[in-house]
């Protein structure tokens, strides 16, 4: 497989990108710089949902990583796929002792196992080491915080509850906004990583997919439908797996710019995005969106 740097836009307005639960929900900021934040967390849990509605009935695309699920059962089943001994002592409980000692070749086996099976453990890697213990998979993607490209403002709203869970009357609740806001995020694909996973083109193009759609089916009362949109896909090629540039010159040759910086942002049309030439010898841009 070929190294591959990329830059991901996407925008929201009127919306909530991604709460911060030990902040009441408000939208993540960073303090100094004013800048809104959205995790890799939530950037991938978004992949995978997606790929989880899509591709559910495909063989090897299973999501390891769900919503209200429990992992150690999961890798306990791939124990017994696999004929190994998965040391649970009883109901939700292991043998944390005699997993701490299992033979590195049943780990390989059950990585191998895991890989095939589900796509996020191929794509982003997992820690495996807990219950029935698989060891720990480093996956070939990996995605940065993304940012917003100028600061944004938190908007506070409130709204009234018309019933409450114990009470007849209503109450006041809260509801965070930002008005607009376009966020960047870079990715990396590590070729060597993506062999130990087996981590194929086929879930590369899937990747690429998952990012262009990750925000049509992931709609909420605090993400409406439209309020959050991919909009660039900008992605490196480099002609072999060492790569033929440093990822940092690719990444930073990507400028987005205010066209008009007398007045703040709304739309994605506010900005330019151009990407600074010409480009190192071996390296190829390709612009999925």
């Amino acid at each position: 497989m070929n190294r591959y740097d990329f830059v991901y836009l996407f925008d929201v307005k009127d919306a909530n990108p991604n709460g911060d639960p030990d902040a009441g929900n408000l939208p993540r900021v960073d303090p100094e710089t004013g800048e809104g934040l959205v995790t890799d967390v939530c950037l991938k849990r978004k992949i995978r949902n997606y790929v989880l509605q899509t591709q559910s009935n495909h063989e090897g695309c299973g999501i390891f990583i769900q919503e209200r699920v429990p992992l150690n059962p999961i890798i306990a089943n791939a124990c017994k796929e696999n004929d190994l001994p998965d040391h649970k002592k009883g109901e939700g409980k292991w043998d944390k002792e005699k997993a701490k000692k299992r033979p590195m070749s049943e780990i390989a086996t059950l990585q191998r196992w895991l890989c095939k099976t589900y796509y996020d453990i191929r794509t982003f890697g997992a820690v495996l080491s807990t219950g029935p213990n698989a060891g720990q998979i480093r996956g070939p993607i990996q995605i940065s915080f993304a940012r917003s490209c100028d600061p944004i403002v938190s908007l506070e709203h409130s709204i009234t509850r018309v019933t409450d869970v114990d009470k007849e009357e209503g109450e006041m609740g809260r509801k965070f906004t930002i008005p607009y806001g376009l966020y960047r995020a870079h990715g990396f694909v590590n070729p060597f990583l993506a062999d130990k996973t087996n981590f194929t083109e086929e879930d590369l193009n899937l990747l690429w997919e998952s990012l262009k759609n990750a925000f049509q089916f992931d709609q909420s009362a605090a993400r409406p439908a439209g309020s959050m949109a991919a909009r660039k896909l900008l992605v490196f090629k480099h002609q072999d797996s060492l790569g033929n540039a440093p990822s940092h010159t690719l990444l930073e040759g990507v400028q987005v710019c205010l066209k008009d910086v007398s007045k703040p942002p709304r739309v994605f049309s506010d900005y330019e995005v151009k990407v600074n030439g010409p480009l190192p010898d071996g390296v190829e841009l390709i612009e999925m969106l």
